[in-house]
């Protein structure tokens, strides 16, 4: 189990752990973009149990197309978007791979929501592209 590490901007909110990524994906949803200010995020999909998270975060929660609460966690000093955890996925937490310390540990796996992605970005052809988030 590879051992990783991150943080927000300001370093005042941190995550350590130890395991294996369950999911790597490059989401393009508007959620996403609007939440990242980027045109997708790379989000890491792990036990919230095997990551331990320090420093006070704020929280935004919204409902998602599939009917679940999706709450983002960032950074109340500096904003950052740390972390982010989904009421259909119990015990799992999917980490904002930009703030990951160890680049290398970032190996998505697909693209998801693809039928909002900004048309100009470009995709791996070697990697799995779906239109929305599959099962």
């Amino acid at each position: 189990m590879p051992e990783f590490s991150g943080s927000c901007l300001c370093g005042a909110v941190a995550y350590k752990g130890s395991t294996d990524a369950m999911r790597v994906v490059n989401c393009h949803c508007t959620d996403c973009q609007k939440a990242s200010g980027a045109v997708y995020t790379t989000n890491i999909f792990v036990p919230e149990s095997d990551v331990g998270i320090t420093g006070e975060v704020t929280s935004y929660s919204h409902d998602s197309d599939r009917g679940s609460v999706m709450t983002k966690h960032s950074c109340v000093r500096c904003g950052s978007p740390v972390y982010g955890s989904n009421s259909n996925r119990e015990g799992i937490v999917t980490l904002r791979a930009g703030t990951m310390d160890q680049k290398d540990l970032i190996q998505p796996g697909a693209y998801v929501y693809c039928d909002s992605k900004v048309p100009s970005t470009p995709l791996d052809p070697d990697l799995k592209a779906f239109d929305r988030m599959p099962g």
